[in-house]
């Protein structure tokens, strides 16, 4: 398997270099060069299966030699070995057409802990075997900082600077990634949105000069192997409810479309997906796209749910990248003026295609609350507020779905303990976080705060990493 970039201008990579490469050097993002199938006799073939096996059999085709099948299986069981439900993404039955899968069962309690412990686990052996290390920058509107931190810190070949915005993510969230006490983690705040410290981390991609000094590397899902471990999951879930002999849809609270779109390759990958519902909050750019073909870059307001608090979503590209039929440059193109003008149209060749398989829905602070709120007296679940968007996108879009028997699956993205104070304003119960993170709120918090300055960042990476001193 080869990777190619979605700006057509970098050179194509295996599995191990796309890994450590994170974004391409001609600013696009890694995709594989060809889709890997699942028939339906191999589909049929996982029900039953432990997630482990699953997920050996989804993602192998993604590797190829980068690692021997004992390693690769190695990888897979030490990432979700922590996690706290031996299903590591169970269903839950909200009625009979509505399920919820769980993905908050690992150790941050954040779907993110499914890509990032493997993510962790498969830098540590390729690095090994490379005798290398690395410097890895992220940025987070939430929940990937604290998920990335606890599958690197202590790694003897990382140092780790997570960017996430200040006063925008919640007391939760924040202290997940400030009381980790280790020396190779670093948290930085920066004065601005979640699009400010992406566009901080992509600019030091782009610093070819800065970029080697350090020997970046990359967290966020612009990394492609954060895509692929979330592949696994769609494939668990629609098995479970009777894929390939059925169709089964999915309903994803989503911000910057990494999730999403990891439904979109297994559904190229031949997993029978009836519709991918996105779900927004008030900063609302994806579900404006999915209804009008156009997207235009508006103010990022702070919200309920702050890690889809996001105006620019970077996996889109991905999907973009289809819609140009493969054709970087012009994608490239479209990209910048983007960029310049804050103003994008979809070509108009693919879009039926896109509406076929695309639905979007919107909900505002008051609309989530009420949505937490109803799921609560009609099942006793508490849900925190990216959950609850998921979950109303699903209830929409069924309302207008032909086949009203096609089950649609609704992502629980964060346990509603990250979330307290939402919960507790739409249902008068404040969750207890789990026994693991009791002393959370007592630790001891490290942090440094800096302004949206691309020099002043960089110059503290290369204060505080290893690799900046020893070059």
């Amino acid at each position: 398997m080869r990777y190619i970039s979605t700006r057509g201008q970098a050179p194509k990579l295996t599995f191990e270099d796309a890994l450590l490469t994170g974004l391409a050097r001609d600013g696009g993002l890694y995709v594989p060069e060809s889709w890997p199938q699942m028939s339906p006799a191999k589909i049929a073939k996982f029900a039953g299966r432990p997630y482990a096996e699953v997920a050996g059999a989804v993602m192998r085709p993604f590797i190829g030699s980068a690692l021997k099948p004992a390693a690769l299986d190695g990888a897979i069981e030490a990432a979700y070995g922590s996690f706290r439900h031996q299903a590591v993404a169970p269903l839950v039955e909200i009625d009979e057409s509505l399920w919820l899968m769980e993905l908050f069962h690992g150790p941050t309690l954040a779907f993110k802990d499914v890509a990032l412990q493997l993510l962790g686990q498969l830098y540590d052996r390729v690095l090994k075997a490379r005798g290398e290390r690395i410097t890895v920058i992220g940025a987070t509107s939430g929940d990937t900082g604290s998920a990335a931190l606890e599958a690197c810190k202590d790694r003897a070949a990382i140092d780790i600077f997570i960017l996430h915005p200040k006063g925008r993510v919640s007391e939760v969230q924040r202290r997940q990634m400030t009381t980790i006490d280790a020396g190779n983690v670093h948290n930085i705040a920066i004065d601005g949105s979640f699009d400010d410290c992406q566009d901080l981390v992509k600019a030091m991609f782009n610093d070819s000069v800065f970029r080697d000094r350090i020997n970046m590397a990359a967290v966020n899902s612009i990394n492609w192997a954060r895509v692929m471990a979330q592949i696994v999951y769609y494939v668990t879930g629609a098995v479970a409810l009777g894929a390939p002999h059925r169709k089964v849809s999915f309903a994803v609270p989503s911000g910057n479309f990494g999730n999403v779109y990891a439904g979109y390759a297994a559904k190229s990958m031949g997993l029978p997906i009836d519709q991918l519902i996105v779900g927004s909050n008030r900063n609302d750019i994806l579900t404006r796209f999915f209804k009008s073909g156009a997207m235009k870059i508006t103010a990022v307001n702070p919200s309920l749910s702050p890690s889809m608090d996001i105006q620019v979503s970077s996996n889109l590209e991905r999907l973009l990248f289809d819609l140009f039929d493969r054709k970087g440059e012009k994608l490239a193109g479209a990209m910048q003026d983007f960029r310049k003008s804050g103003k994008f149209t979809a070509p108009s060749r693919h879009w039926g295609k896109v509406q076929k398989a695309f639905q979007a829905h919107r909900l505002d602070d008051k609309q989530t609350l009420a949505a937490m709120r109803d799921i609560h007296r009609r099942t006793g679940m508490l849900v925190d507020p990216h959950s609850a968007i998921g979950i109303a996108a699903a209830l929409d879009a069924r309302k207008g779905q032909k086949n009203s028997a096609t089950p649609i699956i609704a992502l629980a993205t964060a346990h509603p303990a990250k979330f307290p104070d939402a919960v507790e304003q739409a249902t008068g119960i404040r969750p207890a976080l789990p026994p693991h993170l009791a002393h959370l709120m007592t630790a001891k918090e490290r942090l440094s705060e800096l302004p949206n300055d691309l020099r002043r960042v960089q110059d503290f990476v290369l204060a505080h990493t290893r690799l900046g001193h020893n070059k």
